[in-house]
């Protein structure tokens, strides 16, 4: 199977630099697949688990990712994500607490507007986190 040069990264760092098969990730109009020969593309990303297929290995490498842009261009694919977490590195309590929190504030009548879209924020980093992290759990 053919091959592309992908390159993740965000703020924190690079996450990935070399050979994929395919990534698969969501935008913020649905949810996409690269190969290899995929024409020209820019998007934003939505928010959502990441799926990279490494060329040679057999296992998916999964992450959340929220926020960013995704670049496909001849010569690599390049997301530059806003948030970028490989499963292996979330921390699955901190996620369920962030979650249970979000879900309070979300459902106080005496939260601002503004304390509550940093919530829904909040309690969508906190979802996919947790999708992630039960999803690297089944073997593919």
């Amino acid at each position: 199977m053919s091959s592309f040069h992908l390159k993740i990264v965000s703020l924190d760092g690079l996450f990935f630099d070399g050979e994929a098969r395919q990534v698969s990730l969501r935008t913020i109009d649905g949810e996409v697949s690269i190969l290899a020969g995929h024409i020209p593309y820019v998007t934003a990303i939505g928010a959502g688990e990441c799926r990279v297929y490494v060329e040679g290995a057999d296992q998916i490498r999964r992450a959340a990712c929220v926020g960013g842009i995704l670049t496909v261009t001849k010569e690599q694919v390049l997301i530059a994500a806003t948030t970028f977490e490989w499963a292996e590195n979330i921390d699955y309590d901190r996620a369920k607490i962030a979650k249970t929190q979000a879900e309070g504030i979300l459902s106080s009548a005496n939260a601002s507007d503004h304390r509550k879209e940093v919530a829904r924020n909040k309690l969508t980093r906190a979802k996919v986190r947790l999708k992630v992290v039960d999803n690297s759990k089944v073997r593919l």
